[in-house]
């Protein structure tokens, strides 16, 4: 009887601790992106209404903001060599090393933003500089990713890895919710426009310091993730996970780079400069305030929080690539509503219209996860993982604003940039069919599930 009761309350503990870990991992996994993307989405916002006067005014007001709209593209040029060091090491010692270095990268880049000088002061150096800080946070956020994915979808259990991986997805809007939410705080408290370019912008970059430490916290208290546990009893992290990524599955990381790249341009129309450049800028009848801008998409994103996680739990429950088709079709039925109300120099309209759009992206947001941690067997999902990440970034988000200013500057027709979105959606759907479900596949080492193609071909690639 005494046993038994050991035995009994052995595996009670056991139980609660195992729920313990799984919360400490949602946490650590969800803070850490959060502030990744608040540091990103902060920068984005920045240069899209700030960084073209203060660092590019010698091009012209024109030139200045495309200019600067590019320094938010230049660091997903850099995401693939940051994706590329940090799954190699984070296949080989480990996804929570990983994640410490990577969040002090990106949170140390920030800090040190907030305290560049002007051109005025340093002459070209400034505008140098803040390129080399913005790689910098291209660097980490290419490793970022990828890493507290494997963290949340490999401590899961086979029916709840959509639920897992939601919290990392959750650090994209609740990132934008916070740093937007920050701006649209410093807008109320300085004085004036002119104040708030010259230091109030300043301070949101500065408290990423403090964010930093309160990441790193979190995280080391975190196990490592059983797959990587159990890779490292069986000897598989002494090989060279990159090399064998590009022997095996290269076919394989740029098709599912094409699945979501149509996610990162659409979100990166809205949020990543240019919907807050357009709508506050001359070329609109109705110039809206920055905080106006900064209101909208700071109470649409609380909203958009609900539609991530309930497709994430959908997805456990009918497929990933079923909420991915459905995601994709609302991308290409919402963009051209979207346009109508940036034009319409209405607050309500842009802020329905920011919302509908945006739940359209969430839908694709929510998953994305699981559907890429389940792609790539267990000794080079860490470099597969971070390396489809961040060429989706490239080939989607990168350079999406810029795109859609050009399109728009050269054609004289937002009709232009909602044909650019719809073309990167309609790619990203026909890729998604492609590729095989491997919605709840066996994660481990171990697995046989990868075996077989990963394509709906008839030959391997």
């Amino acid at each position: 009887m005494d046993r038994t009761t050991t035995v009994g309350d052995t595996a009670g503990a056991a139980g609660i601790g195992r729920r313990q870990q799984n919360r400490r991992v949602l946490f650590a996994a969800g803070v850490g992106t959060t502030i990744e993307w608040f540091d990103f989405f902060l920068y984005a916002q920045v240069a899209a209404l700030v960084f073209g006067p203060v660092f590019f005014s010698s091009l012209g007001e024109q030139q200045a903001v495309l200019v600067s709209l590019a320094t938010i593209g230049i660091s997903f040029l850099f995401r693939p060599i940051g994706a590329m060091i940090a799954g190699h090491f984070g296949d080989r010692i480990g996804r929570r090393r990983m994640l410490m270095y990577t969040l002090f990268l990106m949170g140390g880049s920030t800090a040190l933003i907030g305290l560049l000088p002007t051109p005025h002061t340093i002459g070209i150096a400034a505008p140098i500089l803040l390129l080399v800080l913005r790689i910098g946070q291209g660097l980490s956020a290419g490793g970022e990713w990828g890493g507290a994915a494997l963290m949340a979808v490999e401590s899961a259990p086979a029916n709840q890895r959509g639920r897992f991986g939601s919290a990392v997805q959750l650090g994209a809007p609740v990132g934008l919710l916070v740093a937007t939410g920050f701006l649209s705080l410093m807008t109320a408290i300085v004085p004036n426009d002119e104040a708030f370019d010259e230091w109030g912008w300043r301070v949101p970059f500065l408290c990423s310091a403090v964010l930093v430490f309160v990441g790193y916290w979190i995280r080391r208290r975190v196990e490592e993730t059983p797959a990587f546990v159990e890779m490292s009893r069986q000897g598989e992290t002494r090989r060279a996970p990159l090399v064998v990524l590009f022997r095996e599955r290269a076919g394989l990381v740029i098709v599912a780079a094409l699945v979501l790249a149509a996610n990162s341009a659409a979100s990166y129309v809205v949020v990543g400069g240019f919907m807050q450049s357009y709508v506050t800028g001359s070329q609109t009848a109705g110039q809206m305030s920055k905080s106006a801008v900064f209101n909208i998409v700071t109470v649409s994103g609380i909203l958009w929080l609900f539609v991530l996680v309930g497709a994430a739990l959908a997805s456990d429950r009918i497929g990933r690539r079923s909420i991915y088709v459905c995601g994709w079709v609302a991308i290409i039925a919402t963009i051209f509503p979207l346009l109508h109300a940036m034009d319409s120099g209405s607050v309500p309209m842009l802020f329905l219209a920011v919302t509908v759009f945006m739940f359209a992206t969430m839908l694709t947001s929510g998953p994305l996860a699981a559907y890429t941690a389940e792609l790539f067997p267990a000794r080079i999902r860490y470099s597969g993982v971070a390396l489809t990440y961040a060429l989706a970034s490239i080939l989607g988000g990168a350079f999406a604003p810029t795109i859609a200013t050009a399109l728009f500057n050269g054609m004289g027709s937002l009709h232009s940039v909602g044909w650019y979105v719809v073309g990167m959606a309609t790619v990203s759907l026909v890729c998604t069919l492609l590729l095989r479900d491997r919605s709840g596949v066996d994660l481990s080492p171990n697995s046989t599930a990868y075996d077989s193609s990963s394509f709906h071909l008839p030959f391997r690639w």
